[in-house]
């Protein structure tokens, strides 16, 4: 229990909820179950109150052979259980840094804001995988703390742990946290040009190169041009880190 509270302080931690705040959950979590049905990745809703896993979807690729049910039990002790060392050290970092952040937005604000990072959970083989974690926040108290928040969990498109930043919907804004200076660099979002979103979006269509370059009337050294650079954009190795980040982005 005490090293479950090295994730809880005053900044994210909530003592009582009012009745009209506790009306705006009304059937919420039909939703939530609706979404998680749709989707690959797992769905988490996080209680800042009661300091644990409200709803944990079923997904075995990131349940580490527990079932919903036993992660929800677990909570937090999931985490110190199934993460690296050194990453559950980064967790809780990146815990303090997001919070310190939210804290200093417009209250109105910030239910707009989403968090990512990546991190290594060790699977039931052993085997270390790194994933990635998007959290924004569901339900706010009436002093504008974060409530309730829900967390996407994926496979990440990265090749180390960390990759910290936050976006704010509706715009390109972006701030990537910088570990070795321990701040927030605000940036914006890559831009891709028409030529790269369609030919990303002939990708997720399953075409290959030849078949895109039919497609476009190009040829497929141009295709291949046109790949490099949404590589060296995104700072990926291949096609497939390059769907999840644009896909992860918002890109296309």
């Amino acid at each position: 229990m005490e090293e479950i509270n090295k994730f809880f302080t005053t900044k994210n931690s909530i003592q009582s909820i009012s009745e009209s705040e506790s009306n705006q959950t009304a059937d919420y979590l039909e939703v939530i179950k609706a979404f998680s049905r749709i989707t690959y990745m797992s769905v988490y809703v996080i209680d800042y109150q009661k300091q644990n896993f409200e709803y944990v979807s079923d997904n075995p690729l990131f349940l580490c052979d527990h079932t919903p049910q036993e992660v929800e039990t677990m909570g937090y002790a999931f985490y110190f259980r199934h993460v690296k060392k050194e990453d559950l050290e980064l967790l809780l970092k990146i815990n303090e840094v997001g919070f310190d952040f939210y804290e200093n937005l417009p209250v109105e604000d910030r239910k707009l804001y989403t968090i990512s990072y990546d991190f290594h959970l060790i699977n039931e083989n052993k085997n270390a995988v790194l994933i990635n974690h998007k959290l924004t926040p569901l339900f706010l108290s009436s002093e504008g703390k974060i409530w309730k928040a829900m967390c996407l969990v994926s496979l990440s498109h990265n090749h180390q742990s960390g990759n910290i930043s936050i976006v704010k919907q509706g715009t390109d804004e972006i701030w990537n946290y910088d570990l070795s200076e321990s701040k927030w660099i605000k940036d914006e979002k890559i831009k891709l040009s028409e030529r790269e979103v369609e030919i990303l979006r002939l990708y997720a269509q399953g075409l290959t190169i030849n078949e895109i370059a039919e497609k476009i009337f190009v040829t497929g050294d141009t295709v291949k041009f046109h790949r490099r650079k949404l590589f060296d954009k995104m700072g990926v190795n291949n096609i497939t880190e390059a769907m999840s980040y644009a896909t992860s982005y918002k890109l296309i």
